[in-house]
């Protein structure tokens, strides 16, 4: 329904109106996101890193590429001390490490800045722990396209760390990084229907 005819029938219609909205809502979360993002397919051999990704595969700052375990043994196996998909060598210490970030990031790469994020929010790469900062870098990388930003922000409203808690919001956020094939997203979801609705989580 409309504004206004909400407004002149709001006594009849506000239940129904609001139940209609949320089943309009359901059917485009459970429609989208079927398949998982680009980035969770290895670019080198082009499959899915399998979950959880991160104990799956590596993460080369160089060309913000995440690396199945796979390829980077294979490349290791054959004498290849570089990164495996775009050959620049590794960094020896936090200082290179964080340089090469930083270059990423200077170039509005939605990647980098999220992983920029993702260091001063536990507060590695030698940088000091700020969620403040952890949560704007999260903010601008959504802003530029980045869905595991997106998943990030969700955490941060949920759990009130760098910004004031907000569950609506979080479950937004949540929702949207669903919507675009984020697995842990959905997964998080059905965690929070658990409690009171079953069929909706499943």
């Amino acid at each position: 329904c409309g504004v206004d005819y909400q407004r002149a029938h709001r006594k009849q219609h506000k239940k129904a109106c609001k139940q209609r909205a949320d089943e309009l809502k359901d059917e485009q979360l459970y429609s989208q996101g079927h398949e998982r993002p680009e980035g969770d397919f290895c670019p080198i051999c082009t499959l899915p890193i399998p979950l959880p990704m991160g104990h799956h595969s590596v993460f080369r700052a160089c060309c913000m590429q995440k690396i199945c375990n796979g390829c980077d043994i294979a490349a290791k196996k054959r004498g290849m001390d570089d990164c495996p998909f775009c050959r620049t060598p590794l960094p020896e210490n936090y200082t290179v490490g964080q340089a090469l970030l930083q270059a990423r990031v200077e170039k509005k790469d939605p990647v980098a800045i999220n992983m920029l994020g993702e260091k001063y929010y536990h507060g590695r790469l030698g940088l000091q722990k700020d969620l403040k900062k952890a949560f704007d870098l999260y903010t601008e990388a959504v802003e530029l396209g980045s869905i595991d930003a997106l998943f990030h922000l969700a955490e941060s409203y949920y759990f009130g760390k760098g910004t004031k808690e907000d569950k609506a919001k979080s479950i937004q956020f949540y929702e949207k990084a669903a919507m675009q094939g984020y697995v842990l997203a959905r997964h998080n979801l059905g965690w929070l229907e658990w409690k009171g609705n079953h069929d909706r989580a499943v």
